[in-house]
C-alpha cells in the first residue's frame, strides 16, 4: 500500500483561479514527484481600482512517497 503525503501550496495568477491552480501544480512538480491530486482549499482575489488584478488560491497537493 502506498504512503501518501499532503502539502499546502499558495499560488497566484493574473488570468484566473484555474490558472493559479495550474501554476501551483507546475511549481510543486519541480520538486515533488508522483502527484496524485490537487484540492482547492481557498480562493481570493486582489482588487485595485474596481478591477481584479490577481487571483490567489490555496491548494492541497497529494503525492505518493517513494522509497
Amino acid at each position: 500500500m502506498p504512503v501518501l503525503k499532503v502539502i499546502e501550496v499558495l499560488a497566484s495568477s493574473e488570468k484566473g483561479w484555474e490558472d493559479a491552480t495550474s501554476v501551483a501544480v507546475k511549481m510543486a512538480a519541480k520538486t515533488v514527484k508522483a502527484i496524485r491530486s490537487v484540492y482547492v482549499q481557498d480562493m481570493s482575489a486582489v482588487v485595485k481600482n474596481d478591477d481584479i488584478t490577481e487571483f490567489r488560491v490555496t491548494v492541497r497537493i497529494t503525492f505518493e512517497v517513494k522509497n
